[in-house]
């Protein structure tokens, strides 16, 4: 093991995997380093997954996150087709149950057809019922891109080729300040230290931390949103065939409680979206005072409780309220009962919020001299990875240049 690396990435979710394999495919012989602070690969964001394969469909055409999804989508089913790594491309149905929301799908429609989306299909009430026979809708669309995976397993796979390439991958190294030199960046882990000529920060929850070691005046701050889950019991899984949504509430950056049958087995019910009082709070009770004032001191957060405040007290409500969150669940599957919901896990989704008060919705990269820093990489960012990747390895290689 060496000390001494061209390329430094902090982060070992999916995105600094798949930036670390995609340097590694261009330019073999450079020397490269992940750095991940826990004991294991894609622990957080990724590991905590619903592992969906977005299609492409609610994206702004030509943004970050409509080109990066599409191009993705291709670039990782072919990796899970060359790695043997299993999913399915069962298709979902987005289904509008009032007149309002439906004006909101066919514009939902128009958007994926812009993106090239091939085969979408609008459904009347009949044919929802066709696909979905549990399912209440007056129109739907059907998007027979979407599927479903394990995005951990692909973490593995993109590990053991990371390293097979001579890529290292250092757990345990929880990076505590950033030293910027004229020709080297000095990356530190308590008394631990790695050196490299460029760093890209990948680094999720704390992607705005890590940039602010070199940056003071950053003007973008992560906001962590917990999304809780539900499974559905076993004997009532029958519910749901595959893959259920409602129509997306446009001015806010969350899909809404859904359905999801999952690669493994089971179907999924949720997630709601509530500020977490922690960056990596998985559960109602976690508290970090300090994180918990980073995010209610910054301007930016403050002005999205005001604008958001009702909607925020409803995922609140929700997120208590198990009789709630079945009925906002009963929407789309009327069938579905209280009991027939069993607790499971929960993620926290790292939103990126600016000092105005915008929660941005488009990918975010942004360059400083020895940094590369992944700024804002939500939801379809799992699906886009490879993408993603591919972008920053050619950026990172010209600066290398």
């Amino acid at each position: 093991m060496s000390d001494k690396y061209d390329i430094a990435i902090i982060g070992g979710g999916i995105v600094g995997l798949a930036t670390a394999y995609r340097i590694l495919s261009l330019k073999p012989s450079l020397q490269l380093v992940v750095l991940e602070k826990e004991n294991k690969v894609a622990a957080h964001q990724t590991g905590h997954n619903s592992g969906v394969i977005h299609s492409g469909l609610y994206y702004k055409p030509g943004s970050l996150k409509a080109l990066n999804c599409i191009q993705g989508y291709k670039m990782l089913l072919e990796f899970c087709d060359e790695n043997k790594i299993p999913y399915d491309l069962c298709g979902k149905i987005v289904v509008a149950t009032s007149e309002t929301e439906v004006i909101q799908l066919d514009k939902l429609y128009e958007r994926g057809v812009e993106n090239g989306l091939i085969g979408i299909v609008k459904l009347n009430e009949s044919a929802i019922k066709d696909k979905e026979p549990n399912c209440n809708g007056i129109k739907g669309l059907f998007v027979p891109q979407t599927g479903i995976i394990n995005y951990a397993k692909v973490c593995e796979v993109l590990a053991e080729k990371i390293k097979n390439a001579g890529g290292e991958i250092l757990l345990n190294y929880k990076v505590s300040g950033i030293d910027l030199n004229e020709n080297k960046c000095n990356i530190k882990s308590g008394s631990k230290k790695v050196t490299a000529k460029l760093v890209i920060n990948c680094a999720g929850l704390y992607s705005d931390k890590v940039a602010q070691f070199n940056d003071s005046n950053l003007d973008t701050r992560i906001i962590p949103f917990r999304g809780e889950y539900y499974m559905i019991k076993p004997e009532k899984q029958h519910l749901v065939k595959n893959l259920i949504y409602p129509v997306p509430d446009p001015n806010f950056p969350f899909l809404g409680v859904h359905f999801t049958r999952m690669i493994d087995g089971g179907v999924e019910a949720g997630p709601n979206a509530v500020f977490a009082f922690k960056r990596e709070g998985y559960k109602k009770t976690d508290l970090n005072l300090k994180e918990l004032w980073g995010s209610l001191s910054w301007p930016g957060f403050r002005k999205v409780a005001m604008k958001y405040w009702k909607t925020g007290l409803g995922e609140y409500y929700r997120s208590f309220s198990k009789s709630a969150f079945t009925k906002a669940l009963q929407k789309l599957v009327p069938n579905i009962q209280k009991d027939d919901l069993i607790p499971a896990g929960s993620g926290v989704r790292a939103q990126a919020c600016d000092r105005t008060g915008g929660l941005l919705d488009d990918f975010k990269i942004g360059e400083k001299p020895g940094n590369i820093n992944i700024l804002n990489a939500p939801s379809p960012a799992a699906t886009s990875s490879l993408s993603i990747g591919q972008t920053v390895a050619e950026l990172a290689i010209e600066r290398l240049n």
